[in-house]
């Protein structure tokens, strides 16, 4: 089931990038690798959790950053103010052998997403926002994300507490989440999707001091809204994530 796979990877990646985003003035540029896990809850029906070891390869330099398939590059800085393209792939695509919801179902890609982001940092604030659009117009959908999240440092402890609201246009969850008229059956009805609003809430611990390199730990709540959660191809209308991961650079 290629689909929780996928996800843990995004959940991974992210936790990567935040730790050495929370590091951003000690951490030297160059090419960094590392190992990870990534646990994810589905709210597909058919899905159970999974856990999975992932290795980390990226790099970190003045302007660009890589890790693994996620790439963002800084356009511009003024002050606190920066700004910056971004890469990001999304896997939320399905195919008719991972879950039996989704049989007689024509195939979901998954994409890659390419966008805008801005960032605001003020002492321990850090004030994100960004809009991706789906760059292989498999979805043609787009999405929007704003998230703040405040660093509390105990010496060379970092926690980090952060809540993000996003918006998924009716194109996005459309594609992902809708049944088309052919598609239905008598056990899976035919479904529209409208765009949704998405929250999410969760907490991460990052720290140099063990084994030479960035450990960094979390966990995430994630609310979906109504037009993901009324899909007949989801039973849930939350879901649970959690990461631990750990970097060096060479």
């Amino acid at each position: 089931m290629k689909r929780n796979y996928s996800v843990s990877c995004s959940v991974l990646a992210l936790a990567m990038l935040g730790s050495h985003t929370a590091a951003a003035q000690e951490a030297p540029a160059g090419f960094l690798y590392g190992i990870g896990v990534g646990v994810n809850q589905e709210i597909y029906r058919g899905y159970s959790n999974r856990t999975i070891p992932l290795p980390i390869l990226g790099y970190r330099g003045e302007k660009l950053s890589v890790y693994g398939p996620f790439v963002s590059y800084q356009l511009a800085e003024l002050g606190n103010f920066s700004v910056s393209a971004k890469l990001a792939p999304r896997f939320d695509g399905f195919d008719s052998s991972d879950s039996a919801v989704f049989t007689g179902m024509a195939k979901r890609k998954d994409s890659l997403d390419g966008g805008i982001a801005v960032q605001l940092r003020q002492q321990d604030w850090l004030l994100e926002a960004d809009t991706v659009f789906d760059l292989l117009g498999n979805a043609n959908g787009q999405e929007s994300t704003l998230a703040v999240s405040y660093s509390y440092r105990f010496n060379a402890v970092v926690v980090e507490p952060k809540f993000a609201v996003s918006y998924a246009d009716s194109d996005l969850v459309d594609y992902y989440y809708g049944v088309r008229e052919n598609e239905a059956t008598t056990g899976r009805s035919a479904y529209s999707a409208d765009g949704a609003w998405n929250y999410t809430a969760g907490l991460a611990v990052s720290t140099p001091l063990l084994f030479g390199g960035m450990t960094r730990l979390g966990i995430e709540h994630k609310w979906y809204g109504s037009s993901i959660s009324d899909s007949p191809l989801t039973d849930r209308d939350t879901g649970l994530s959690a990461f631990i991961s750990w970097s060096r650079f060479f």
